[in-house]
């Protein structure tokens, strides 16, 4: 602090704000009926992937007569098409309010809904990326993924149920822990942060990378379920103060190249770390010591990423030498990052800091000491 004194000023809007209610714990999705009805609601469209049509049958027979139906057709990176669509299913079957179960995919399908309809969310996810946190949500227009952001599509009410949570397979959740440990990774340096949230990145991260280790060695630990929705609740939160050049990354490799969100994360967090750990040393070195990393984040990512099972180089998910050049192009337009709220951005999304990090994780080696 210099001797003028402490200043700041947060963007607002959609930045730092989060779901005014959040309910923790196994079991609580019995309440979503008394949910629905605390928003007032009538008529609630439960939405869900293909692949969790039973799992969005059982939450539309917990809300009983107030369930307008069954929309299961969320897919990842939330096409703009998928999105209108939805939201004329909505109108036809009168829905009045959104209940998003599953993953990101089913939150961004209603977030997509909600921004064409203002209909409000309650959202029960079952897996860690910590979307259901935030007004933010990348939608895919023309094979480029975009992000939108609107106090709309932030959810009214997010449920917190780890027994939901339990089949997630382990790739998949090991997938999702790195997209919640990829959200405090790139927010906690950012201007645009609350200081009250910085700490939420920082807890948010040490459970999750705590709790990763425990996953792989017994799956169907509630305890450890119940960590990792936590430590996704507090990434979220997080990610409300903004993101940048992780997320540019990934977005651009899941909306335009087609790797799972989760996955295009995990691939190249490490090297996205190493560069801001050159950077932005302190916030990277207090994430570093809240998960154990002993002074070396990036190569501690890199290990958990291993750890897990998760690839490691851009080869591993189809993007070869060809592509780099169409990547960094996309990485570095197709969002606004000249936006006059992330001014003063230390790290900004340049052509040079994108084609680092991708050179990096085309490699594939481990950032920092070797072990």
């Amino acid at each position: 602090m210099s001797g003028g004194g402490r200043t700041f000023a947060q963007p607002g809007g959609v930045f730092n704000a989060t779901p005014p209610r959040v309910v923790f714990g196994a079991g609580t999705s019995a309440s979503l009926r008394g949910e629905v009805e605390a928003l007032g609601a009538e008529r609630a469209l439960v939405v869900t992937t293909p692949g969790r049509v039973a799992l969005g049958d059982r939450v539309a027979a917990l809300i009983g007569d107030r369930c307008a139906g069954l929309l299961p057709e969320a897919v990842s990176q939330v096409p703009i098409e998928l999105a209108r669509r939805g939201r004329d299913k909505a109108v036809s079957a009168g829905a009045d309010c959104l209940v998003a179960v599953g993953g990101g995919a089913a939150t961004g399908l209603c977030k997509g809904i909600a921004y064409e309809s203002g209909l409000p969310i309650i959202a029960v996810p079952t897996t860690y990326s910590g979307s259901e946190m935030t007004g933010f949500c990348g939608m895919t227009i023309d094979g480029v993924k975009r992000m939108h952001e609107s106090l709309a599509m932030r959810p009214t009410t997010v449920v917190y149920d780890p027994e939901l949570s339990r089949t997630l397979p382990v790739p998949a959740s090991a997938a999702s822990a790195m997209n919640a440990l990829a959200h405090c990774v790139d927010s906690v340096y950012l201007p645009t942060i609350s200081p009250l949230l910085v700490p939420a990145a920082i807890e948010g991260a040490r459970v999750v990378a705590d709790a990763v280790p425990r996953l792989l060695a017994d799956p169907d630990d509630l305890g450890v379920r119940g960590d990792l929705l936590y430590g996704g609740y507090l990434a979220g939160a997080a990610l409300t103060g903004g993101f940048a050049l992780q997320h540019a990354i990934a977005h651009m490799l899941g909306g335009s190249f087609g790797v799972e969100h989760g996955v295009a994360h995990a691939v190249v967090l490490p090297y996205v770390a190493a560069h801001l750990e050159a950077t932005v040393p302190e916030p990277m070195a207090r994430i570093a010591d809240a998960v154990g990393a002993d002074g070396e984040l990036a190569g501690f990512l890199w290990d958990l990423v291993g750890l897990a099972g998760l690839p490691l180089r851009l080869a591993d998910v189809g993007l070869g030498p060809d592509a780099l050049r169409r990547a960094i192009e996309i990485a570095t337009t197709a969002e606004d990052h000249e936006d006059p709220r992330l001014a003063g951005n230390p790290v900004p999304v340049t052509e040079d800091a994108v084609r680092a990090v991708l050179v990096a994780a085309a490699g594939g080696a481990r950032p920092g000491s070797p072990r």
